[in-house]
């Protein structure tokens, strides 16, 4: 497959170094065109009040191409401008980080792999449940060898697959869970600290409380050890309200 890999960690991260060799090694012709510095949580932002530059990236086997924007910023001008042909596929990967619930609307690395499914091509998001992962070439050969045995074709248009790694060796990891995402959100909050002058600053935190996790789905699916998989579109419209509306105001249009 001729794939584009993306990701919001940077071009330099472990994630996607991980993933570009297995995808190599898998044989499949691998164009990484990534941010040049760590991305994450910026959504679906998009660069438009200032030009963007791209940097080349050579070295120990590895090519690809860094962008001085966001995730969305390096699709967009991946597919449109710096390849010769439209890819297969665009993963965007893997993130030191997992991606579930309301994480799908933050962040960068799930934002990257829907711009190409906008773009109507095949798209997956691969994310790590742990910050700082120094070693994810299991998961990377995992996702190259999960990569044909998904009917690729048969999607719907404009469909994200969503993979989530637990944080265990994925040797040890329970098997793969199709599962839907979870609806809870965080509760956040910020700690409040002082700088070397003796200036606030406010550092967010926060956490999705166990008891509003249903167990059937992937925040809870995953804290057990599953590897979850999550088909994601993005219609937001929320039927059931706009039939109630309707009853009210009439047919809406």
């Amino acid at each position: 497959m001729n794939i584009l890999l993306a990701n919001d960690d940077g071009i330099q991260a472990v994630g996607l170094r991980a993933l570009y060799r297995a995808l190599v090694e898998a044989g499949h012709t691998v164009h990484v065109v990534a941010p040049v510095t760590e991305q994450s949580a910026v959504g679906h932002a998009v660069t438009l009040a200032m030009p963007v530059r791209v940097k080349e990236f050579r070295e120990d086997g590895f090519h690809g191409r860094g962008v001085y924007g966001t995730p969305v910023d390096c699709v967009k001008l991946g597919l449109s401008t710096l390849l010769d042909e439209t890819p297969d596929l665009v993963i965007s990967g893997i993130n030191a980080g997992a991606n579930v619930g309301v994480d799908i609307l933050y962040s960068g690395t799930v934002s990257a792999a829907t711009e190409g499914a906008l773009m109507e091509i095949p798209s997956m998001a691969v994310s790590m449940d742990h910050f700082n992962p120094s070693d994810l070439s299991g998961q990377a050969r995992y996702t190259a060898g999960l990569l044909p045995r998904i009917p690729w074709d048969a999607l719907p248009p404009k469909c994200v697959l969503n993979l989530n790694f637990p944080n265990r060796p994925v040797e040890e990891a329970l098997e793969l869970a199709v599962c839907p995402h979870t609806r809870a959100s965080y509760t956040d909050w910020y700690d409040t600290r002082q700088d070397p002058r003796g200036r606030p600053y406010y550092w967010l935190d926060g956490a999705i409380p166990p008891e509003r996790i249903s167990p059937d789905r992937d925040r809870a699916l995953l804290t057990k050890g599953h590897i979850t998989l999550t088909p994601l579109r993005f219609d937001f419209t929320d039927r059931e309200t706009m039939a109630l509306l309707g009853q009210s105001f009439g047919r809406l249009r």
